[in-house]
């Protein structure tokens, strides 16, 4: 089979495609024809090595998003057939509950190999089958960030009817809590330096919109628009860039949800007198389990809640080029690779 790997050294013009033998399931595996995959930020710090002994060590397989259908079972096996389609989840060690240092050591695309191949074998325990009503290509983006963002938004977030939520920016993280926020009731604001990206994310279901570039005080603008009480909720992913800016949109006992650093993870002027005179939450958010993943995917199919995608499409070849296209922000939702 064909898969792409990280090796010789850590950096994503080191990725090379490379034969590999077809996997056989032991009696609790499945095998997954890997029709689509997704990306993220977290796939390129990894491949760059960023991510340290977490990250484990070369030659490795990429990506942690990802679907197709089972192909082969073993004996053991029940719950899935031959022809499901399904998503490997984050972690094949972190199957329910909070999240533990075991989590981190059964993550797919480092420290194990991800996604980024013809066939992947996996514990049966740790797939979770598709919303039906999913294209592959849409199913490939659930396990990460959508994962990332139902944690946040719902699990963690805890997020009520008429709680004002504040996202940044329009990528796959932030689309996707934009959709939970509105399933969940939330009025929604977003953020964005493009004034066509928010007005696709107005479409939907963004109720303001705030263009970060013409208005670099965009927490003011959520402070007027909520008559100075403040947002419930912002959702951080710029990390150094934005969170003083979070902290200073959300409201007294308020929450901060912290998914990405985007911006730099290092926050020399960050004030924390802020956090401790107004009593906020400033919680870190990691993905989430394979019981988290399924009550999402139920969620997902009863209410027919479709991924957005980018309308760029990449070749698996083409992989450490889609990597490095996500520093330049260009996207809209999720950028999918085939298979």
């Amino acid at each position: 089979m064909k898969a792409m790997q990280v090796q010789d050294n850590w950096g994503t013009e080191n990725i090379r495609a490379v034969d590999r033998p077809d996997p056989e399931p032991g009696p609790a595996d499945v095998v997954i024809a890997i029709k689509a995959v997704s990306i993220n930020p977290r796939d390129r710090i990894m491949c760059q090595g960023g991510y340290g002994r977490i990250g484990g060590t070369l030659p490795l397989v990429p990506l942690c998003d990802g679907a197709g259908e089972i192909v082969a079972k073993g004996a053991a096996v029940t719950g899935f057939e031959i022809g499901d389609l399904v998503c490997p989840t984050y972690s094949r060690t972190w199957l329910r509950g909070d999240y533990t240092k075991a989590a981190s050591k059964g993550a797919h695309g480092g420290p194990l190999d991800g996604t980024a191949q013809e066939f992947m074998l996996v514990p049966a325990e740790a797939v979770v089958r598709a919303p039906r009503h999913l294209t592959v290509e849409e199913a490939a983006t659930l396990p990460c960030a959508a994962v990332t963002s139902w944690n946040a938004i719902v699990a963690q977030g805890g997020t009520q009817p008429g709680d004002r939520v504040v996202l940044q920016g329009t990528g796959g993280v932030s689309l996707f809590a934009l959709l939970f926020a509105k399933l969940a009731g939330a009025e929604v604001f977003i953020t964005s330096s493009s004034d066509e990206k928010l007005a696709r994310a107005k479409a939907l279901g963004a109720d303001h919109t705030i263009n970060y570039r013409t208005t670099p005080d965009w927490h003011k603008a959520v402070l007027e628009l909520t008559g100075g009480e403040g947002a419930d909720h912002v959702v951080d992913i710029g990390g150094a860039a934005t969170l003083d800016k979070s902290t200073a949109a959300v409201r007294p006992n308020g929450l901060i949800s912290m998914i990405g650093v985007l911006g730099g993870a290092v926050t020399p002027d960050f004030g924390l007198g802020r956090v401790v005179t107004r009593n906020l939450r400033l919680q870190g958010v990691t993905v989430g389990s394979r019981d988290l993943f399924a009550a999402m995917a139920r969620a997902m199919e009863l209410h027919e809640i479709r991924p957005v995608l980018d309308e760029n499409r990449f070749a698996l070849d083409g992989l450490g080029a889609a990597l490095d296209s996500l520093e330049r922000g260009d996207h809209f939702g999720k950028i999918v690779g085939l298979v």
